[in-house]
């Protein structure tokens, strides 16, 4: 939100966007690669209008081409067994992110609260597929995207 209340994100998977909003980010691409010479170049090869384009730009980005460089906060409850936070910093390791800090709290009813933050940098692979091996990972629940740095 703007309007001096702090901006939330979200992670959304491909499926549930717009079609504009899709075309917004390759225009945005079409733009930043230089392979046109204008927005309406961009938005023409597209499909979507200049005011579409103007729209949203600022606010839909890939994912990954601009976490580079930033902190992630992931937050995570999981069963309280041997090997579950390995699994999962395995796969950080695997992706060639940086684990900044890890909080764990104690374990209630087998399931522990956890919080990673995580730098994203130049050679980390895909982070959304990342964290998606994380959600996957058996006895790994609730992975959210807590603050973006």
């Amino acid at each position: 939100m703007k309007n001096g209340k702090n901006t939330q994100y979200f992670v959304v998977r491909e499926k549930a966007i717009p079609q504009v909003l899709l075309k917004v980010v390759e225009a945005k691409s079409l733009i930043e690669t230089e392979k046109v010479a204008s927005v309406q170049e961009a938005v023409d090869a597209v499909g979507i209008s200049r005011s579409s384009f103007y729209k949203y730009k600022d606010d839909i980005f890939q994912f990954h081409d601009n976490a580079q460089g930033t902190t992630l906060t992931l937050t995570f409850q999981m069963d309280d067994q041997p090997g579950v936070l390995s699994d999962v910093l395995k796969i950080i390791a695997e992706y060639r992110a940086n684990i900044l800090t890890i909080h764990q709290s104690i374990p209630i009813n087998g399931i522990a609260s956890l919080s990673l933050s995580v730098q994203v940098l130049q050679t980390t692979g895909d982070v959304s597929e990342m964290i998606e091996q994380m959600e996957n990972k058996k006895g790994v629940h609730h992975v959210k995207i807590l603050a973006k740095d």
